[in-house]
């Protein structure tokens, strides 16, 4: 049947790979690749003989047609990614866009996914998160991208490589402030390793241990200041001020509960033992 069929591959075991994703890429006509020479290493591995297409950043628009051409004609098409779920900051995505925009019917296999293998061993709140994908390589848009995200409180996902991870720890040290981050790296492979720090713990540990394999960062969401407590004397010392300017007690008494966050009741019970 003809269709694009969006499939999960393995992020590192090959023993994550589902029977229905092998299926899919024995049966379908041809398959979409973001780098051939990965998924023919895959391919072989499981005995799939299929044609293969590249569709990568650079060729997205040309191909993306020739393959839609392809699925209208009566093909079915497997689009796959390195290593995990495509079309997700995957040049795949631009094809899932043109397919949609052509109505040619869609079907998802899903499989291991980087982002929520990382979040479930983080130690970070999971119950709302933001994926952020890579920050720009222009320092300028990777702070003005940090801004923008500065104050959201749930857990920030990033995608980077081991050459430029000392450069953004450090970005995301200044943009965000020193928070707590889980950097995940190799992850269901043999040197699977999580480590759980701040900023400024990892960009120590780094200093000393050259950064290895490609890395999910896990960032703890912003954390509001707590206001400063205004103690009970001072408050009750607003009330005073504002029954001497010829306020009732009660009424400086709920304005001072307003403006310092103690009770009315407290305020005013205070205020009138002479506190």
């Amino acid at each position: 049947m003809s269709k694009l069929y969006v499939v999960g591959t393995p992020i590192g075991n090959l023993g994550d790979f589902s029977p229905r994703a092998l299926e899919v890429l024995q049966t379908c006509d041809f398959i979409a690749a973001e780098d051939t020479r990965v998924t023919l290493k895959l391919l072989n591995r499981f005995g799939v003989k299929k044609p293969m297409v590249s569709y990568y950043e650079h060729n997205i628009r040309a191909r993306g047609e020739e393959i839609v051409g392809r699925i209208l004609a009566g093909e079915s098409c497997a689009v796959v990614t390195d290593a995990g779920m495509p079309c997700i900051s995957d040049p795949g995505e631009d094809l899932v866009r043109l397919c949609r925009e052509r109505e040619v019917e869609i079907e998802v296999v899903p499989g291991p996914s980087a982002v929520i293998a990382a979040l479930a061993v983080s130690g970070l709140p999971t119950s709302r998160f933001s994926f952020e994908g890579f920050l720009s390589t222009t320092r300028k848009n990777r702070l003005a991208h940090l801004e923008e995200i500065r104050q959201m409180r749930h857990t920030l996902v990033f995608y980077e490589a081991p050459h430029k991870l000392l450069t953004t720890l450090q970005d995301l040290k200044e943009g965000l402030g020193d928070r707590r981050v889980a950097l995940c790296r190799e992850l269901t492979k043999l040197h699977e390793e999580v480590v759980r720090t701040t900023f400024s713990g990892a960009l120590e540990h780094y200093a000393d241990h050259s950064p290895k394999g490609e890395y999910v960062l896990v960032v703890e969401g912003y954390t509001p200041p707590r206001p400063v407590q205004v103690a009970l004397e001072e408050a009750v010392a607003l009330a005073r001020r504002l029954v001497e300017e010829g306020q009732a007690p009660t009424a400086a008494c709920k304005e001072a509960a307003r403006q310092t966050g103690h009770r009315k009741s407290q305020i005013y019970t205070a205020l009138q033992e002479g506190r």
